[in-house]
């Protein structure tokens, strides 16, 4: 009996060996399926990738010759992506990519030029020789911030994880109504803009601000977009009363005008070993290079270079008002030409007499010098009686939606929420 059961269990682990070796050899084996990975369109799994950026003295012929790739065959490349791509400019320490085929001797097959995140270059360098400029696609987007200013606008649009550029389009919007070196602490702003967005996340710059509530010094002040001449297609922004934002001047000739030095008929000069001498002009401090900009519309009636003055520009707005703008590094403009309210018309600079980079400028009512900041500047042209009701119907939504807005809470109101929180937690009633 006993040699009966050995014998069976022998037999069947031969048997279950059998059915082992059959299914192997019956299974087929799956081949893994290699997915494509696309970088500027081409896939990785058939190249090998470096990656590098423009540096001094680099072309596009030097970049290829340095990879292996001899003059005529640059000069060919050059001839066939003519009117396609250009890349006569490359700017230093914009990246750029090379792909290079993953045969026993590797040699570039693509260069790739992609200088920003809206687009970029792709040129083919072996065989069939091509060139492509790639612009991807954009999404414009409509957003809301607001804030709570607790040193400068521009600190507060960071602190509040806000594009910083936003800054700028909200100075440009009430740059004829707040001073902006002049803000005080709680002023607060809602705005309501559009920006551009590639791949839904990156961020291609602001496109403009549709309306805006800013409170200075307690005075609240609404903007709204509006065409205000839709046969010439001038877009203008004004508060909800229909009256123009925009004054026939600006408040100073810079982006952001900082003074360093008023109107002074007694004023002592350092530069004339601090004796007293008149200065009739507003002194705005910036570096060099800063845009200068026109107050207002106007006609350049000189262009010139003194010794006192430096490179100098005056412009004759109409036959009550003039400005001129005083130690510029260069002058953008010629005598004869008309200019509009911001147009560059110079860049800041030290030329003349002068202590430090700025621009000194000077204002004159019916002839006579004076100071800008104590005259009654007359208004923009107003919104027509015939668009007033149109315009009224149009800021209905936006007025709405910015009073919907909530003021992001400032750090210091944050600081006392927190205490209140924290005495009424220890506070047993």
């Amino acid at each position: 009996m006993y040699r009966v059961l050995t014998l069976l269990f022998f037999l069947m682990l031969l048997s279950c060996n059998n059915s082992g070796e059959a299914t192997t050899s019956e299974t087929e084996v799956a081949e893994v399926e290699i997915q494509p990975n696309f970088h500027f369109g081409i896939d990785l799994n058939e190249y090998e990738l470096r990656e590098n950026k423009i540096k001094r003295g680099d072309t596009f012929g030097k970049i290829l010759e340095e990879n292996g790739i001899d003059y005529p065959q640059v000069y060919a490349i050059l001839e066939a992506i003519k009117g396609n791509v250009s890349v006569r400019k490359l700017t230093l320490g914009k990246p750029y990519s090379l792909f290079y085929s993953k045969d026993s001797i590797p040699t570039p097959e693509y260069f790739v030029y992609h200088p920003g995140v809206s687009g970029y270059s792709v040129i083919h360098l072996r065989d069939s020789l091509y060139g492509q400029e790639v612009v991807k696609p954009t999404r414009l987007m409509e957003l809301e911030a607001s804030g709570v200013i607790e040193s400068s606008l521009y600190e507060t649009m960071q602190n509040s994880g806000i594009n910083e550029s936003l800054t700028y389009y909200l100075s440009d919007v009430y740059a004829w109504t707040v001073d902006f070196f002049r803000l005080q602490k709680g002023d607060r702003f809602k705005v309501i803009y559009t920006e551009k967005f590639v791949d839904d996340s990156i961020s291609v710059g602001i496109e403009r601000i549709k309306a805006a509530y800013f409170e200075h010094n307690g005075k609240p002040l609404y903007a709204f977009e509006f065409i205000s001449d839709p046969e010439k297609g001038i877009v203008d922004y004004f508060d909800n009363e229909a009256n123009s934002l925009r004054r026939a001047f600006l408040q100073g000739p810079l982006k952001f005008n900082r003074v360093s030095s008023r109107y002074n008929l007694r004023r002592r000069i350092a530069y004339y070993g601090n004796s007293i001498r008149p200065h009739k002009g507003t002194d705005f401090a910036a570096s060099v290079g800063t845009p200068i900009l026109a107050t207002a519309n106007g006609t350049v009636v000189k262009s010139s270079y003194t010794r006192g003055n430096g490179n100098y520009v005056t412009l004759k707005h109409n036959g009550t008002y003039s400005t001129q703008y005083l130690h510029m590094k260069k002058r953008k403009v010629k005598v004869g030409e008309f200019v509009e309210q911001g147009d560059i018309i110079g860049w800041v600079g030290m030329t003349g007499n002068t202590s430090g980079p700025h621009v000194c400028y000077r204002f004159w009512k019916n002839g006579k010098q004076v100071d800008p900041f104590k005259q009654k500047l007359p208004d923009a042209k107003p919104i027509s009686s015939e668009l007033k009701s149109k315009f009224a119907e149009y800021i209905v939504p936006y007025k709405t939606k910015l009073d919907c807005i909530s003021f992001e809470p400032s750090a210091s109101d944050e600081f006392v929420e927190n205490n209140n929180n924290h005495n009424n937690a220890q506070d047993p009633s």
